[in-house]
């Protein structure tokens, strides 16, 4: 039976497969993977979208940054939940969301009953995605824990590429109705069964690595907001976030604009996908080994780098495809640096939650790299957007050399008044 009961770990003898922790691993990828297309396969939707609304570019690309909006600025609030009571539950009303969302987008009538169910999707990512993070950072040890999130992002991240020749075949010889009711009402069904099976760590396993004695203290978010750590990572979240997001909704607008002929534009999304992935796992498991800020600094600034040769570089097909690889391949990474880095500072226990307001800034991030960079995009051409999002990459890898150099913060319980 499903119950909307305060989390409660299981005893560690439990030797069921359910709690073993690659199993749980799994069900949290099979979650990301089945959200993934709603912000990844979305460029191929747009032109499509914008000719049956007969709509501006920037008010359908308006749907996406209310999704990106309401499915980051969620995680907060979903977060608190998933902290504190069984995630079966959440995740199956979740999944529901997911589908009737996505679905009801290819029956919609106008842009506003478009921009309601995007929305509405959006809700139910977030709970997926925090519920799935949550778990790949509590199950297990720091030392493994860049590993653990990088798989739970990269299955996000690269998971649209098993949807994406579906949707483009659909888009072609069906229209985009049927690719939004086909993909919605089979993705929903999966997370509805993957999230039956998912469970809460025991307590001995809760991913701290440390006895009794020096157990790490878990920040609460008040906590949390008060040191100067979460400010410094919020805002670098917020500029790394920005430059993805553009690629994420303006590959077919820019590669269109370019002259890149169709297919190379289909290649180039679906590979964008899998960079995105394999960043993820590559980065993650670099930082277990070199460390969390030295590898968010190689990673962003080589993204930065890559955004600035775009405008001059992108409009050669093979360039195109490249240089947008390598963008993703460097950006994605953030989705499992960050949860590690939030858990590594601040602890576990309410993991869900604080990483949640980091999160949040991708809502801002999507924003801009949406809507706010097809109207800049409209008016002034697409280098500075580019040239923009470089700039913000090289400054995030920056704030983590100041990150590296910080202490970590001391507990409230422990600081001294003098």
């Amino acid at each position: 039976m499903i119950s909307l009961t305060p989390e409660s770990p299981e005893k560690s003898t439990n030797n069921s497969i359910i709690y073993n922790q690659w199993a749980q691993l799994i069900l949290a990828m099979t979650g990301m993977i089945m959200i993934a297309n709603l912000q990844y396969a979305w460029t191929l939707f747009v032109p499509e979208l914008q000719k049956g609304f007969n709509a501006s570019r920037a008010a359908v690309q308006l749907a996406f940054s209310l999704f990106i909006a309401l499915e980051s600025w969620g995680q907060p609030i979903a977060g608190f939940f998933i902290d504190r009571y069984s995630p079966r539950l959440l995740l199956t009303i979740a999944s529901f969301m997911v589908g009737i969302g996505w679905t009801a987008m290819g029956l919609v009538k106008t842009l506003n009953g478009l921009y309601i169910a995007y929305s509405l999707a959006g809700i139910g990512a977030a709970f997926i995605y925090s519920g799935a993070v949550a778990s790949g950072v509590r199950w297990f040890e720091p030392s493994r824990r860049g590993l653990a999130s990088g798989l739970v992002s990269a299955a996000f991240g690269s998971g649209a590429a098993l949807f994406i020749p579906f949707i483009a075949s659909a888009l072609k010889n069906q229209g985009y109705k049927m690719a939004f009711v086909s993909t919605g009402i089979f993705q929903s069904i999966l997370i509805i069964l993957a999230a039956q099976l998912m469970r809460v760590p025991p307590k001995k396993d809760s991913g701290t690595g440390k006895s009794a004695g020096t157990q790490q203290h878990h920040f609460t978010t008040v906590e949390m907001f008060k040191t100067l750590h979460f400010w410094l990572i919020y805002i670098m979240f917020l500029f790394i976030v920005t430059g993805g997001m553009v690629v994420t909704a303006q590959t077919k607008p820019f590669g269109q604009d370019a002259g890149i002929p169709s297919n190379i534009i289909v290649l180039a999304a679906t590979i964008n996908t899998i960079a995105n992935g394999a960043g993820r796992i590559f980065w993650g498991i670099v930082s277990d080994k070199l460390g969390r800020y030295q590898t968010m600094f190689l990673a962003f600034t080589l993204n930065g780098l890559a955004m600035a040769l775009v405008p001059y570089l992108g409009k050669n097909p093979f360039m195109f495809v490249f240089l947008f690889a390598m963008i993703m391949f460097t950006w994605g990474e953030l989705y499992a640096l960050f949860p590690a880095v939030n858990a590594d500072i601040f602890g576990t226990k309410y993991a869900a939650t604080n990483y949640g307001f980091m999160y949040s800034a991708k809502g801002v991030g999507g924003i801009i790299g949406s809507f706010v960079a097809a109207l800049v995009a409209q008016l002034s051409g697409w280098s500075p957007v580019f040239f923009t999002g470089a700039v913000m990459s090289i400054l995030a890898g920056c704030g983590a050399l100041v990150l590296l150099r910080m202490p970590k913060p001391v507990p409230p319980d422990k600081k001294v008044n003098i």
